[in-house]
């Protein structure tokens, strides 16, 4: 062992020219065998020094990876006892350089960290092991510490492919293979700084922690590869996962493997592009199935547009949509339309459109045009890469639920919808072995990115049910087909609780609640009755649809998580309102923009005070200094009574506090003497005042409404939400008799 001084452990290599022979041998054999490719190779030059490399972990082939394809020598920080490994020992003394730390000693990290003071490069593996899911696993919080005591520059460096080799560790988390195209990116160096205000060590420690955990986690988002097509990104996945893996089902319990999709995807694209022009609008009515995400993969593959239509808000509502999208042809099937009893609504919307039914569409198909359909399915991946779509194509239209006005259309590319995708997976430890249950109807966001296109792309299967509203039926599904992973409102989830078998759902090791605001009481019966912590997000359509998310790294009960790699956030000061701010947000997951009823023709994108391609939320919100996000309430859910700012999201909470067991709703009305007034809208029959100032006690006297009105029922829109324009209909009725 060679040492620079008396404190400081550091193995060089013996024989430099060997050390170089070796590289470049190394690099050719990496060539042939991995294809490996390297990008950003000219920040590691500008990078200078001192240098920590920081990488992910999910191979033994990584360190070797890393020697031979940087320039130079590097020096590795490794675990004393690993060092002394003697495979470990053998190659480093070939390849590296070798700093060996001690985890239990703080005189390790002293003496790397001088170490680096003298202009040395360091690579770290900072989460310490081998990845055993393939994504980030915890952070080692004396990296971040030894990056802001030795002033060095932090660059990150991101291992793509090894996982997939019999090196990594994964399990069956993936289809192993012995050669797959491994990619080094390299990104442009940062400096870990945590902010001035925090003087004590121990939260200084904390806080560099956090800040290189944050980097390590855009890096992986940064390098992931979202700026593609829908339809490539599928032909990826059955690349990566086999063709041969099984990943959706129905009710109809005849599972599909990528190839069965992909042919049925094409088969029905391509009998929709017979009727179509390239680039047009199709609407599609159809319940979650396997045959609406063939539809929906077929549209995307031969670039024409779905529009996914929501059957619950009405004819009206529907057939502004059809204008809204300036639809000609809307897809549907007459199975579901005889189950759903929609003969009427098909009527009146079949004189505005063309409908063209599935079951007609495709009666002529033949076994040969199915063979045909898989050969074309096998070789799609060269015939798709011909087909010019550009990842920022308009590929789907939603439409806003309208809780609280008239809905829109919502255009979301290619990238928006994979970008997100890759979000949420960059921060959970996702796998090929996971099933996930999607009762969340499609046409909402969070039913169509979470619990569809991201687990069909990520290689997980997905059982797909037509109604989250069957709460006895749902959580049998759950049970039956083992899911891991499920998705959910509030609404759902309460429903789901109350009628499941605390069995159920005993192989879910995810639940992600979104669309509202998680109760306490639903978190609280869900933990003790099936032991399963619900992980609360939020988002919007806009937004394709996920902005935060908790996971089980970085959790916060009451909070809805930190916002997801890639987003941007300023906050804006609202007049009135002294706790929280005004939330907008940037980043590739923002829509293209709208389409508005009064003028369908012009897309409107996105644009606030902060500039094009900002999102005004239009959410209250508090941001902690772990980066956790509070929703405080709504912009529009604010009364100024008095000249005061007052929060009906409080007046709703109070409510639900004093009557847990049924549904609230509080909205403003005019009032001569004070501005606005309150009024709360309640499914509780003997609702009284007197009984909701019981449990006032901290919450201002303004946030009790003025009137409370009890009702049979409160208007819901499909995801679950409050529709507050159907609450206020009902509360001018009551108000006016």
């Amino acid at each position: 062992m060679t040492q620079t001084d008396d404190t400081q452990p550091v193995t060089v290599v013996r024989w430099p020219w060997l050390t170089r022979i070796v590289k470049v041998c190394l690099r050719f054999v990496f060539k042939i065998l991995y294809r490996v490719e390297v990008k950003g190779l000219e920040h590691y030059h500008q990078a200078g020094t001192p240098l920590i490399i920081v990488a992910n972990h999910v191979s033994f082939l990584d360190p070797v990876l890393l020697g031979a394809f940087l320039p130079l020598t590097p020096t590795y920080a490794i675990n004393s006892r690993i060092a002394q490994v003697p495979f470990i020992k053998f190659a480093c003394t070939l390849l590296a350089n070798v700093f060996e730390m001690d985890p239990t000693s703080p005189l390790s990290s002293k003496a790397l960290i001088k170490y680096l003071k003298q202009g040395h490069r360091a690579i770290i593996f900072p989460e310490g092991r081998i990845s055993t899911t393939g994504n980030l696993m915890k952070i080692y919080d004396g990296t971040g510490m030894i990056a802001e005591k030795s002033g060095a520059m932090v660059l990150p460096v991101r291992v793509d492919g090894a996982q997939y080799t019999p090196f990594a560790k994964c399990g069956d988390h993936f289809r192993k293979r012995w050669f797959p195209k491994i990619t080094l990116t390299v990104l442009p160096a940062q400096k870990i700084m945590p902010p001035d205000d925090i003087t004590s060590s121990r939260e200084r420690r904390e806080a560099s922690s956090q800040l290189l955990g944050d980097l390590m986690a855009d890096m992986m988002f940064e390098t992931s590869h979202y700026r593609q097509d829908i339809f490539s990104a599928l032909l990826e996945a059955r690349q990566i996962h086999g063709g041969k893996s099984s990943i959706i089902e129905d009710i109809k319990r005849e599972p599909l493997n990528y190839d069965h999709f992909i042919a049925r995807s094409l088969l029905v694209g391509n009998l929709l592009s017979g009727l179509t022009e390239k680039n047009e609008t199709i609407g599609v009515l159809l319940p979650n199935s396997t045959a609406h995400a063939c539809v929906l993969f077929g549209l995307f593959a031969n670039q024409r547009v779905p529009a996914i239509l929501n059957i619950s808000v009405g004819i009206n509502a529907l057939l502004s949509a059809c204008e809204i999208a300036m639809l000609n042809i809307v897809v549907t099937s007459k199975q579901f339309i005889e189950a759903a009893d929609l003969q009427g609504l098909i009527t009146a919307m079949a004189e505005k459109v063309h409908v063209v039914y599935l079951e007609e569409l495709c009666a002529d198909i033949t076994h040969k045009d199915k063979l045909k359909a898989l050969w074309i399915g096998k070789t799609a991946k060269y015939t798709h890469a011909k087909k010019t779509i550009l990842p920022d194509d308009p590929a789907v239209i939603l439409f806003t639920s309208g809780s609280e006005g008239t809905p829109k259309g919502v255009v979301l590319s290619h990238a928006n919808l994979l970008a997100n995708r890759e979000q949420i997976s960059t921060c959970c430890d996702f796998s090929g072995q996971d099933i996930v249950l999607n009762a969340l109807p499609m046409f909402h966001s969070f039913g169509l990115t979470a619990g569809t296109l991201l687990p069909i792309l990520y290689g997980m299967k997905v059982f797909l049910y037509p109604s989250p509203l069957h709460y006895k039926i749902v959580p049998e599904y759950a049970y039956e087909s083992a899911a891991t992973i499920f998705f959910g409102t509030n609404t759902f989830l309460r429903g789901y609780a109350k009628h499941a078998h605390p069995y159920d759902f005993n192989a879910v090791r995810y639940v992600f609640a979104g669309a509202e605001k998680l109760q306490q009481e639903t978190r609280d019966t869900w933990m003790n009755k099936f032991g399963i912590r619900v992980f609360e997000g939020y988002g919007a359509t806009e937004t394709s649809p996920a902005l935060s998310l908790n996971t089980p790294m970085h959790h916060q009960a009451g909070s809805v998580g930190r916002l997801l790699p890639g987003i941007s956030y300023q906050l804006e000061t609202v007049e009135g309102i002294e706790e929280g701010k005004r939330l907008h947000v940037a980043g590739p997951n923002i829509m293209l923009g709208y389409r508005l009823h009064d003028n369908p023709q012009i897309l409107v994108p996105p644009k606030s005070m902060f500039g094009k391609g900002w999102y005004d939320t239009g959410d209250i919100v508090s941001i902690d200094e772990y980066g956790f996000l509070h929703i405080l309430g709504r912009a529009k859910r604010f009364a100024k009574i008095g000249g005061e700012m007052v929060s009906l999201a409080v007046t709703e909470q109070l409510a639900t506090k004093t009557w847990p067991d049924a549904v609230h709703a509080a909205v403003s009305v005019p009032d001569a003497a004070k501005g606005e007034r309150i009024i709360l809208i309640t499914t509780q029959s003997d609702a009284t005042r007197n009984q909701l100032c019981k449990n006032a006690a901290g919450v201002c006297e303004l946030n009790l409404p003025k009137l409370i009105i009890s009702s049979d029922h409160i208007p819901l829109l499909a995801s679950g939400k409050i529709d507050y324009s159907g609450v206020s209909i009902l509360v001018s009725e009551h108000t006016d008799t």
